[in-house]
């Protein structure tokens, strides 16, 4: 009686054998399971489980036929796929997307902030190397790469813009069915949002040591609080300096919004001519910022032997105008509705972190309760009283 065969769709487990020894034994050539079973098309798959034990392998395998009945795709083929692959996926997102984030550098090739670290990682040279295969990207990987950035001396939040673009081409990958499964990549625990921001006073010894070209910018980023890459972006047929406004289009919410100009700049932007192409001016931006904030005490910059053109520099950053700008919004007493509208937040919950309040303003706040709550009668019974002198 022939021995009956096990139906294409239940699937099993099989071990490889390397070829027979000298005494006619045979001898494992992989102490793994391998799952095999049939795709929808009749074709055989198998597939390492990685497993020793045989009842976690049937588990496995379980899994892997779930995921071919669901329509998944042959978990082999992402030997296949490539790393170069993933991040041709992730740009191809940015672009449908229309993300602002998207650059161009000097040589034409887009990228993504983080991308170019994971292709140092990856040994990705766009030509020859194109990197790993999926399958070879894991947890640890990931791991990996957070280590070798730290030896580079870059920070948690460096290190997470990576990790997110990895994530990112991961998952695409997973929603283009062409990997099954998407391996955990943890990010790393940041450091609490700046807190930075300066005040009138300082602002007008910043603005003064600044070449009067960038001043105008400099001024709308810390009255209006607008960002940087929109101001940037602005073009003279979007300032109406009759009526005081701005008009953007390029944001990063893709929302156009109207924003009011303070007397100040709309008299320094009257002085511009010729008023076509873009308004604002951003040439040697950084360099500058930099001089100026060290000079007048708002930052510290630390040459780096064999870099003069590239000081290490901490302190205020151009991005702190546009918390001091909303700082001030809410404390002149501008509703936070208004002020959102303004400096473009959608969610209160990175405004409220924009909006956070100095010691001053909380010690103001305490003066304000105490003037319209306290009175002569509270205090009398809140203070215990004076011991009467004793008669003789």
């Amino acid at each position: 009686m022939s021995k009956q065969r096990r139906p294409h769709g239940d699937g099993g487990l099989v071990q490889i054998y390397g070829p027979k020894d000298a005494n006619g034994n045979k001898k494992l050539k992989s102490p793994y399971y391998y799952a095999q079973f049939y795709d929808t098309n009749g074709k055989q798959i198998r597939v390492n489980t990685e497993r020793k034990v045989k009842a976690e392998a049937l588990v496995e395998l379980r899994r892997l036929m779930a995921d071919r009945d669901s329509g998944a795709p042959d978990p082999n083929q992402a030997r296949s796929i490539k790393y170069a692959d993933l991040r041709a996926g992730l740009l191809a997102s940015y672009v449908e997307r229309g993300n602002r984030s998207l650059t161009t550098r000097a040589d034409g090739e887009e990228t993504v902030v983080g991308l170019s670290q994971l292709d140092d990682f990856f040994g990705y040279d766009g030509a020859v190397n194109k990197g790993p295969s999926v399958g070879d990207i894991t947890v640890d990987t990931a791991r990996d790469f957070v280590k070798k950035r730290r030896v580079e001396g870059a920070g948690n939040a460096v290190i997470n813009r990576s990790l997110a673009c990895l994530r990112r081409m991961l998952k695409i990958a997973h929603e283009d069915r062409k990997i099954q499964n998407v391996p955990t990549i943890r990010l790393q625990k940041e450091p609490p949002a700046r807190r930075g921001f300066v005040d009138d006073a300082k602002f007008g010894e910043l603005i003064r040591v600044l070449p009067s070209a960038l001043r105008p910018l400099i001024v709308f980023l810390y009255y209006c609080g607008v960002r940087l890459g929109e101001a940037l972006a602005i073009e003279w047929s979007q300032v109406d300096l009759a009526a005081g406004l701005i008009r953007l289009h390029e944001t990063k919410n893709d929302e156009p919004r109207v924003v009011p100009l303070p007397s100040i700049l709309r008299m320094m932007l009257a002085e511009i001519e010729p008023k076509i192409g873009k308004v604002f001016v951003a040439t040697n931006l950084r360099k500058e910022w930099i001089a100026a904030c060290t000079a007048v005490g708002l930052g510290r910059k630390i040459d780096v032997e064999g870099k003069p053109y590239d000081p290490q520099y901490t302190g205020l950053t151009i991005h702190d105008l546009r918390r001091s700008a909303v700082r001030n919004l809410v404390r002149s007493g501008v509703p936070e509705t208004i002020a959102m509208r303004i400096s473009g937040h959608r969610t209160r919950s990175v405004f409220d972190r924009y909006a956070i309040a100095s010691e001053g303003d909380l010690r103001t706040a305490m003066q304000r309760v105490e003037t319209y709550r306290l009175g002569e009668t509270l205090v009398k019974h809140a203070l215990p009283a004076k011991k009467k002198k004793r008669t003789k």
